[in-house]
């Protein structure tokens, strides 16, 4: 049987997790596209439930066997799949997952990133891919920045979001504090910083404060930290990205460490 009106009861129950407000009352997120949900079962990431339409069925068949044998699944039709998702052109499945986060961050890992007021899910999923990538021991948000299983951040996060230790915390000076305390450097970026970002030493353990998008690091963040580097660019440029800042500084520590 093929789920084929938009006002169905489960389409708005799943349309409601776009919102974080409900994603939160409900513990549960939404994974959209297939790289995603090979992702979420190849971690073996708890689902409670798995929508796609009869042509995606068609094309992926061993996963949406899987997917029968792991968790409730409908098929629908594009037009009720598309009311479910928060992309414009979702390519035929979407699901729902519990809203288990992977584990927190190592306290005294070797390389950790620590993010505030992060307000742009692009720029969160790709700094989790990113840290994904040079296998860092994980990413810190505060609890004003944009949701970890905001629907763009794992989308950003190209699949890497199952894979790297990730937590919000109330208190990401004291959690600062806790790691210096640990033995790791608290690093900081500030235009004004006499230090370029490659000057650090990263082979030492790290821990990575960067910024809003806007303002910036909160001041007391920016008093905690041991170091604080720039990036150097032209005068006429004011600021770069911080996911291209994160990039930077976590390819620095790679290239350090890998010359040990």
């Amino acid at each position: 049987m093929i789920l084929t009106s938009t006002q169905n009861p489960l389409v708005k129950q799943v349309r409601r997790l776009h919102q974080a407000k409900e994603r939160q009352q409900a513990q549960a997120f939404l994974i959209e596209g297939t790289h995603l949900l090979q992702e979420a079962f190849a971690v073996h990431h708890p689902l409670q439930l798995v929508c796609a339409t009869e042509t995606w069925q068609a094309h992926h068949s061993a996963l949406w066997q899987q997917a029968i044998e792991h968790t409730r699944t409908e098929l629908v039709t594009e037009k009720v799949l598309a009311a479910m998702a928060t992309t414009v052109t979702p390519d035929g499945v979407i699901a729902v997952a519990d809203r288990t986060t992977t584990s927190q961050p190592s306290l005294t890992g070797k390389l950790v990133l620590a993010l505030d007021r992060l307000q742009d899910p692009g720029n969160l999923g790709t700094a989790i891919r990113t840290a994904a990538a040079v296998g860092s021991d994980g990413i810190w948000t505060s609890a004003d920045s944009v949701d970890l299983d905001h629907p763009k951040v794992l989308r950003a996060s190209a699949g890497q979001w199952f894979r790297l230790p990730m937590a919000k915390t109330d208190d990401l000076l004291a959690l600062a504090q806790t790691y210096r305390s640990n033995g790791s450097q608290i690093i900081a970026t500030g235009m004004t910083a006499s230090l370029n970002y490659w000057q650090i030493d990263f082979t030492q353990p790290t821990c990575i404060l960067l910024g809003n998008e806007g303002q910036g690091l909160a001041s007391e963040l920016m008093d905690v930290a041991d170091h604080i580097v720039k990036i150097p660019m032209q005068p006429s440029v004011e600021s770069l990205n911080v996911s291209i800042t994160a990039a930077l500084m976590l390819y620095e520590s790679r290239r350090q460490n890998s010359l040990l």
